[in-house]
């Protein structure tokens, strides 16, 4: 077990900027969720523009930080390679919701809710993730939460098999097809996204255990 906090006597502030950062790209797939939940025709992508900027913004500020600060409790590299991870949730999310709404009419009978259940055990697992590097805990218990993450994507590339059996099967609109299978790849690589932060993560817990 290491203890972060111990070597340095107080908290980084760069654990508070990618615990921020966290919390936006979880903030972006519960409105991803929302979004498919609901149908809206007139639904906005304001919450999505929102949630990406304020993403952006926690992105530019760890640079400018990383500019300013001498010692930092994790390493440089790590900590830049966090938050571009963590920013490309929200932007991929953001991507899916554009093509969502301007397809939502032909898109009523079609249920996501099983990507909806992964992406939010996703988020949630690398948002606890991000909130344990400030505490160093063990790397048993990281690794359990990463395998979790790979899980969770391995589930997602099964139900993009399933998927595109469907869609080739012959019975669906050319048209529909085309749109579906857009989104479908979109919404695995939210999941992408997410595996490849656990993976950014359970490496600085390793490279510090």
């Amino acid at each position: 077990m290491f203890s972060l906090q111990e070597v340095f006597g107080k908290a980084d502030k760069f654990f508070g900027l990618l615990e921020a950062s966290a919390e936006e790209a979880r903030a972006s797939v519960q409105a991803l969720v929302k979004a498919v939940k609901d149908r809206d025709q007139n639904q906005s992508l304001d919450e999505f523009v929102l949630t990406r900027r304020k993403e952006k913004r926690i992105t530019e500020q760890i640079s400018e930080e990383l500019v300013k600060t001498f010692v930092t409790a994790l390493e440089r590299e790590d900590i830049e390679a966090l938050s571009n991870a963590l920013y490309k949730i929200p932007k991929t999310a953001e991507k899916f919701a554009e093509r969502f709404v301007l397809g939502v009419e032909r898109l009523r009978d079609v249920d996501f809710s099983r990507h909806a259940a992964m992406l939010e055990k996703a988020t949630d697992t690398i948002t606890s993730m991000v909130k344990q590097l400030r505490a160093g805990h063990e790397l048993e218990e990281m690794k359990e939460q990463n395998d979790r993450l790979q899980y969770i994507e391995g589930e997602a590339d099964k139900l993009m098999l399933e998927l595109y059996r469907d869609l080739y099967s012959g019975r669906h609109d050319p048209v529909k097809v085309v749109m579906l299978k857009d989104l479908y790849e979109l919404l695995e690589k939210v999941v992408d996204r997410c595996r490849d932060a656990g993976n950014v993560i359970y490496n600085i817990v390793l490279k510090n255990s």
